[in-house]
């Protein structure tokens, strides 16, 4: 019972996470559910639907076909759908149903690469995790689908192969990707914009972002970049990877402000030729009694945290209302994604910003400053919420 929240709202489920990372890549996602539960999905979570065309489905699933575990139809179904429309890759994702009568996702996914000779990925989503989970297991995997391994000697033959000239040209650029931006997370306030801008003004070159403004080519080619930079959690999956198998180190932090957008463009570009990771609000000074109290997901707090010590000078804690690594929060700040959990942390907080859905659990003496987010309050607040990348606070 600990799970129910009975005055807030709850976050977009796992399965909206993973069709909302791959929502632009050309793909063709199914979520394997009852017909009409995609509505959910593309009225609340999706801005993006009545602008973007993408292949996201609903399965359909029967009564029946839940009770005999018959997976045929759905296996027939996305097999017909694929040779109709010809995605880059097919995607399916896991419901409370699905889990309950045990669908090997992963099993049905190779039955239908075969037959289509089309890339396919079988997500256990559940429906019972939050979109960070979803959203990192789609981006983690599109890395290690569609990014090649590459060792240093290899990239030095191709660096061999230029010119000495544009070679010194071209080292004065830095490659970036940015990874873990989905609507979700940044809304369609230009927030993702602003990142690339923020970048390109000061000498960098944007290979892709994950997943938001860039095709699958460009995704493709995230393995030419000297640094990935993770603006959330849910490219951390991601950045793991390419740092363990194509030697691409990263660095941890989304630049709200102007003082901390700086910093990760300083953080940039040390970690270009250091080669060691870096999460770039890891020196916030820390304070027990934090003046103000930030909610919501993990690494976009920590930066807004950050941001507000350096520009307000004020002390800030931050409770991480979703999955997330533990060594990503600094010392203090804690992990509560239960109502009840969130409520006992904020008790004695003076200064609370987070989502207006969580207003009810905040103290009554409390000053509450609305921060929406689109992964828990949908687009009711879509409107309010604010472009702050590389801006001042």
């Amino acid at each position: 019972m600990k799970q129910i929240a009975s005055r807030i709202s709850i976050y977009s489920a796992d399965a909206f996470g993973v069709c909302s990372a791959l929502y632009e890549l050309g793909g063709l996602c199914v979520m394997h559910d009852a017909s009409g539960c995609n509505s959910t999905y593309n009225t609340h979570d999706e801005p993006r639907w009545y602008d973007f065309d993408s292949m996201v489905y609903i399965s359909g699933l029967s009564e029946m076909e839940a009770i005999m575990g018959d997976d045929q139809k759905f296996i027939d179904d996305i097999v017909y759908t694929a040779k109709e429309l010809s995605p880059n890759f097919i995607a399916m994702a896991g419901t409370p149903i699905p889990t309950m009568i045990g669908t090997d996702f992963k099993a049905i996914a190779n039955i239908i690469e075969k037959e289509t000779n089309i890339p396919t990925f079988g997500f256990d989503t559940t429906g019972m995790h939050s979109y960070v989970s979803g959203a990192y297991k789609a981006f983690e995997a599109l890395a290690k689908r569609f990014l090649k391994r590459n060792d240093k000697e290899s990239r030095g033959e191709k660096k061999e192969s230029i010119d000495k000239e544009s070679r010194e040209v071209k080292n004065t650029i830095i490659k970036v990707n940015i990874l873990g931006t989905t609507p979700l997370d940044f809304s369609i306030n230009k927030s993702v914009e602003a990142m690339v801008d923020l970048l390109k003004e000061n000498n960098f070159e944007v290979i892709s972002t994950w997943a938001m403004g860039s095709s699958l080519e460009y995704i493709k080619n995230a393995g030419d970049a000297d640094v990935n930079l993770v603006v959330s959690y849910s490219g951390m999956g991601a950045a793991k990877y390419m740092y363990e198998n194509l030697n691409i180190p990263y660095v941890i932090g989304t630049p709200f402000g102007k003082e901390f957008a700086n910093k990760v463009i300083e953080d940039l570009k040390e970690v270009k030729s250091t080669k060691e990771n870096k999460i770039s609000y890891s020196n916030r000074k820390i304070d027990k009694d934090a003046e103000i109290t930030i909610v919501g997901e993990s690494i976009m707090s920590e930066s807004l945290a950050y941001a507000i010590s350096k520009e307000k000078n004020k002390t800030v804690n931050v409770i991480s209302s979703l999955e997330t690594d533990e060594k990503l929060l600094l010392e203090g700040d804690k992990i509560a994604i239960f109502e009840d959990d969130i409520e006992k942390c904020l008790k004695n907080s003076k200064t609370i910003i987070a989502d207006p859905l969580f207003r009810p659990i905040c103290p009554l003496d409390s000053n509450f400053i609305s921060l929406p987010h689109e992964a828990f309050s949908g687009r009711i607040y879509r409107d309010e919420i604010p472009n702050i990348i590389n801006k001042s606070l």
